[in-house]
């Protein structure tokens, strides 16, 4: 007869290999709750492309136009527009809130016959046959973290899995050798606001779906390189030893982030050959360099970030998300919003054009948009090229492209003050669930339980996919 301790320590050695035989191999039994083999349904998208332009970018000077606001400018804004909103503590100090008009000529463009600001969006302008504008997105947030985090996540609290995260767990990766999520970051002129890791994290997932951030200078990501001294078979040797001796732990703890340790190990080991290839871009014709604008060969910047995109798609890249910094414009907003446009305009159009070319378009879905819009009232002076506009998340501008949705489209309605919605709210939820749908996936049953909920990327509240916008 065993000894008590004895029997318990075996007994808990026994269930934690058992539970990791399930892990490694979850058919012996079953599937493990909330996991997701493959889509729900047949997806019209296979990939997708985010394009996050960080800072709250201005929907009143890009794409909402309102000729009404030739005729409210310097005018306080009324009461009854504002309805006691809640302010940021960056205006609540002003004793007037004067409305700006736009400070740039807005135009017709395409077959659609879209109003675009084709003074600071020329080739953006080009494309519009080929977006879908949802002017009534809206968000509770009023502040950058806590909103960037809300569309990234799902919830202003930090803490939870991205929408990458989420995409990896559900759907996996079609190359072995890449991530199934990648992040780049791209540097603009204007205001820049912190942008953490916990953005693109796992959250409660497990650690191996969390976004792989590439770098614009030296490695594109760390600790790629062997270190000095060290060559690829001195480190695959490395490698297995380490290896057995995780999954050695692994057996006597069962805890999966042991294996998951392993895991990334291995992949790290097949992006050294892999990483540098996508991201060398000399091979590329001077026809497509040209598509993406003058930046395009210096890493590190928003076009250079684009063309690795679509590389990086057609490597088998899951999600591609580029954060563009600057678009915090609480002052001098006419010069700082033409500087980012000039930053992303090209390249934006560019990437459209380029993934039309090639047939990718059909079934990537391109998404370009911020955590919340810019307020018609002015922050500071009013004058021609000192004014800013504070945040404001009762409804603003995202656009998307390809991947089964309608191209030439424009859905939701504003009032003439850009500041409140008449028709077809789209909550950021709603706007989350839709980019789930277009891969194949139901929001609702792409779930993990967590401290006794099953959590998911829309949350517990209501949301809806906006099929108003889609193909069938």
């Amino acid at each position: 007869m065993f000894p008590r301790r004895t029997f318990i320590t075996r007994s808990a050695t026994a269930l934690g290999a058992a539970a990791l035989s399930g892990l490694v191999d979850p058919s012996l039994f079953g599937s493990a709750p909330g996991a997701v083999p493959g889509p729900h349904f047949a997806p019209k998208a296979k990939r997708l492309i985010y394009l996050f332009l960080a800072g709250g970018p201005s929907h009143i000077d890009t794409y909402d136009y309102k000729p009404a606001m030739r005729d409210l400018h310097g005018k306080e804004l009324p009461d009854s527009i504002r309805n006691g909103q809640r302010i940021t503590g960056m205006t609540s100090g002003q004793k007037a809130f004067p409305c700006v008009a736009p400070m740039f000529e807005f135009k017709q463009f395409g077959q659609s016959g879209r109003w675009v600001n084709g003074d600071i969006l020329p080739h953006t302008a080009s494309i519009i046959d080929d977006l879908t504008l949802i002017k009534s997105v809206h968000t509770e947030a009023i502040n950058h973290d806590p909103a960037i985090t809300y569309i990234a996540t799902g919830a202003q609290q930090p803490g939870r899995p991205s929408m990458g995260a989420w995409l990896s767990y559900g759907l996996g990766s079609e190359n072995a050798n890449m991530p199934a999520f990648v992040v780049m970051i791209a540097q603009g002129r204007g205001q820049k606001q912190a942008l953490y890791s916990r953005l693109w994290g796992s959250g409660f997932l497990p650690s191996r779906h969390q976004g792989v951030q590439f770098r614009s200078g030296g490695d594109p990501v760390l600790h790629l390189s062997n270190p000095d001294g060290l060559d690829r078979e001195s480190r695959r040797a490395q490698l297995d030893v380490l290896g057995a001796l995780n999954r050695g732990d692994a057996e006597l703890s069962g805890d999966p982030e042991t294996l998951t340790r392993v895991s990334q190990y291995e992949m790290a080991f097949r992006m050294q050959t892999a990483v540098p290839e996508v991201v060398d871009v000399s091979k590329e014709p001077e026809s497509v360099l040209s598509l993406y604008g003058p930046d395009v060969k210096r890493p590190g910047s928003f076009a250079y970030d684009c063309l690795l995109a679509r590389r990086m798609a057609e490597q088998g890249v899951r999600f591609v998300q580029i954060y563009h910094q600057g678009w915090d414009q609480h002052g001098a907003l006419p010069k700082n919003l033409r500087l980012q446009c000039e930053d992303i305009d090209q390249a934006c159009a560019g990437l459209i054009k380029d993934l039309k070319q090639r047939g990718m378009l059909e079934d990537t879905l391109v998404v370009c948009g911020g955590e919340f819009g810019r307020t018609i009232y002015s922050q500071g002076a009013l004058s021609a090229d000192n004014h800013g506009r504070d945040h404001h998340g009762r409804c603003f501008t995202t656009w998307l492209a390809g991947g089964g949705v309608q191209p030439g489209l424009e859905y939701g309605k504003t009032d003439d003050f850009s500041y409140n919605i008449l028709e077809n709210p789209v909550h950021i939820r709603d706007l989350n669930a839709t980019i789930l749908d277009r891969l194949g996936i139901d929001h609702r049953r792409l779930t993990f339980r967590y401290q006794g909920l099953d959590q998911r990327l829309t949350g517990v509240e209501e949301a809806r996919v906006v099929r108003e916008i889609l193909k069938a």
